[in-house]
């Protein structure tokens, strides 16, 4: 046989109502945390007993709900007639079109067009516009070719001890093999004694005698 329906008025009996107050009071509670984690809301919950006894529950705290609440009551609400709503919605997307259309002219004048219908100070307002997005732009400029000069000076100091490396390679070469081609070397070859100098392929011509080209005189490779 189930329950019979409760009626929902007033216990008189004082003990018989502090336990139903506490039986329902922790039934609330728990179902107000379960409310905020399965379904991700954000929940609070107050009670004043009937002798004045607070009970309260918040998953996130208590005065951002309460103040979440008096801004959304301050808040106009939805309108419910049709009739209005669309009203509502025609004036929102006049609105709209209407900074739209500022927006557009604002862009015009930025690009120099449609002057005419400004006055001194419109057109002087406009100027220091320009002036404060031009400094602008000059600063990022200025610090986007500062980064490039960067990268570049350390690219040539990798170049520049690339040939240091590449020196030292034909500097040793050239020990190892002094006595062979030392006539090669005398000709055709130079090499600086800094190994602290940055050096550099070039060509060069041959020094001519008497303004004759001696027997099989070529074009060398000279390192500088």
């Amino acid at each position: 046989m189930g329950r019979g329906k409760i009626v929902i008025r007033r216990i008189d009996n004082s003990t018989s109502r502090q336990v139903t107050f506490s039986k329902r009071r922790s039934g609330l509670l728990k179902k107000a945390k379960e409310l905020a984690i399965l379904c991700d809301a954000d929940v609070g919950l107050i009670i004043f007993s009937s002798t004045g006894r607070l009970y309260d529950f918040a998953n996130t705290s208590m005065r951002s709900v309460i103040e979440r609440y008096n801004k959304v009551r301050e808040e106009p609400h939805p309108l419910a007639n049709p009739i209005s709503e669309v009203k509502y919605w025609q004036s929102e997307a006049a609105n709209l079109r209407q900074q739209l259309q500022n927006l557009q002219a604002n862009h015009r004048h930025l690009m120099g067009e449609d002057l005419s219908g400004l006055n001194v100070k419109d057109l002087q307002n406009l100027e220091n516009q320009l002036e404060i997005g031009l400094k602008g732009v000059r600063m990022r400029k200025d610090h986007v070719l500062i980064d490039e000069i960067k990268e570049l000076n350390r690219q040539g100091n990798l170049i520049h001890q690339e040939n240091l490396e590449l020196y030292q390679k034909v500097y040793g070469t050239r020990n190892a093999t002094r006595e062979d081609s030392n006539s090669f070397i005398n000709n055709s070859l130079r090499i600086r004694e800094d190994p602290n100098e940055p050096f550099c392929l070039q060509l060069c011509q041959p020094q001519q005698v008497n303004h004759e080209t001696p027997p099989g005189a070529t074009i060398g490779l000279q390192l500088q």
